[in-house]
């Protein structure tokens, strides 16, 4: 068993040492942390070019529907003509046509040189709904401003209670939480799994394999090559998780004031008490969202993501290495991916339906099946929606089969990774589990 070592450290070092994996590991991060930086920052762009848009009302009641604003300017025309007022149109260099026929219908024509955007054309029916419903109030003798009076809006805040008191949530943030944990663990079984098989593919095709059997024994192999690379995965998570951080905390800092709209002003702030600036402080969206991250039972979490990160991955890494060994190229593994990948499929699809339900039939059994619960338990933990007995279930059953998956993977490995030029068959892998 002293040569386990040897074998984890010769996987881990070589892979570390490859230009896919640094370069994954520079990637990455920038890519992470583009997703959380990416949606604010063109929340927050403005554009400046100001569009103009020719109006035709042959009804001639629209005049007052339309009002300028900061981007889009209305010029109302009167060219009856239909090719000759597209054709005018279309020389004018102007952003877009709006035609109105008539009044009986809802449905009014825009016309544009290229696709129109989204946030041009939602102004446009905007203004028009708002001017027909005036419209059809004044009609109905019913007064627009009492409407808008009576309407009220809700803000629901949300809080758990616990022995120690109450604290401040959110079912956003949890969710949020709970599925990049799944995503994260999803791919990372995936890519690294794959790694184990191709990697045992690649030295049985090499017969690197017969020279590594003669000093060291199957299951030696199998395990450091398995333990060696999931070593190379957590290190690459790691370091993506630093690096994002840093990236992301570097961009607040250097454009924070800029991209992050705060309902706080800092001037008033500086003109206020310290009651009332920190009263003024509570009431903004950051603030709370600050609120329910320190809130959050980070410690619970992280501890459940690494052990069912890890414990997925060696699950499904010594599946994939029994399936490397008895094929000779990656082509004839088809047959035996689709079983061991439906499972984890399965818990990736369901995850976005048990986010609406954790505490259902279905949640639970997910939760606990050993191949489905590295994706769904981290999920329920994240939103809070699980019993301690649960958990413990969930990881001693994972614990279990993933020794029985290694015996398994085992026998197989055995046999298989020295056997060449022969299709196997599931009967055949059934033969080799008894061998002796």
């Amino acid at each position: 068993m002293n040569k386990i070592p040897l074998i984890i450290k010769r996987e881990y070092l070589t892979r570390v040492k490859k230009k896919s994996f640094i370069i994954m590991t520079i990637v990455g991060p920038i890519l992470m942390a583009a997703l959380f930086i990416a949606p604010v920052w063109f929340a927050t762009m403005d554009d400046d070019a100001v569009k103009v848009i020719e109006v035709y009302d042959k009804t001639g009641t629209y005049k007052d529907a339309f009002e300028n604003s900061e981007t889009l300017t209305f010029q109302f025309i009167k060219e009856d003509n239909d090719s000759i007022r597209k054709s005018d149109f279309l020389l004018s260099g102007n952003y877009a046509l709006l035609t109105i026929l008539d009044t009986i219908g809802n449905e009014f024509s825009l016309y544009s040189g290229k696709s129109p955007d989204l946030d041009v054309k939602e102004q446009i029916s905007s203004k028009l709904e708002r001017f027909m419903e005036e419209k059809n109030f004044n009609r109905l003798g019913i007064n627009k401003e009492d409407i808008e009076s009576a309407k009220v809006e809700i803000n629901l805040n949300t809080y758990t209670i616990t022995e120690e008191g109450e604290e401040k949530s959110s079912a956003e943030l949890t969710v949020a939480i709970g599925f990049i944990a799944a995503i994260i663990i999803y791919m990372f079984i995936f890519m690294y799994g794959v790694q184990v098989m191709r990697g045992v593919i690649e030295e049985k095709v090499n017969r690197v394999v017969e020279v590594l059997i003669s000093s060291v024994k199957p299951f030696q192999l199998m395990a450091g090559k398995i333990i060696g690379i999931a070593g190379v995965a957590l290190t690459q998570f790691l370091l993506w998780a630093i690096l994002t951080g840093i990236i992301v905390g570097f961009v607040y800092l250097a454009f924070g004031s800029s991209m992050m709209q705060q309902n706080v002003d800092i001037s008033q702030i500086q003109q206020l008490s310290p009651e009332q600036a920190q009263q003024m402080i509570g009431n903004s969206m950051i603030a709370d969202i600050l609120a329910v991250v320190m809130n959050f039972n980070w410690a619970t979490m992280i501890t459940t993501f690494i052990f069912f990160f890890i414990g997925g991955y060696l699950l499904y890494a010594s599946l994939f290495a029994a399936i490397g060994s008895a094929v000779d190229n990656e082509t004839d593994t088809q047959q035996f991916m689709l079983p061991v990948t439906i499972p984890l499929i399965i818990a990736f699809v369901a995850a976005q339906g048990i986010i609406r339900n954790p505490d259902g039939a279905l949640a639970f059994w997910l939760s606990v099946i050993p191949f489905t619960s590295p994706i769904i338990m981290p999920v329920r933990v994240a939103m809070e929606r699980y019993e301690m007995w649960e958990l413990i279930l969930s990881a001693v059953t994972l614990i279990l089969t993933f020794i029985g998956s290694v015996w398994f993977a085992a026998k197989i490995y055995k046999t298989g990774i020295l056997m060449y030029g022969k299709k196997v068959s599931y009967k055949e892998l059934w033969k080799w589990l008894w061998y002796k």
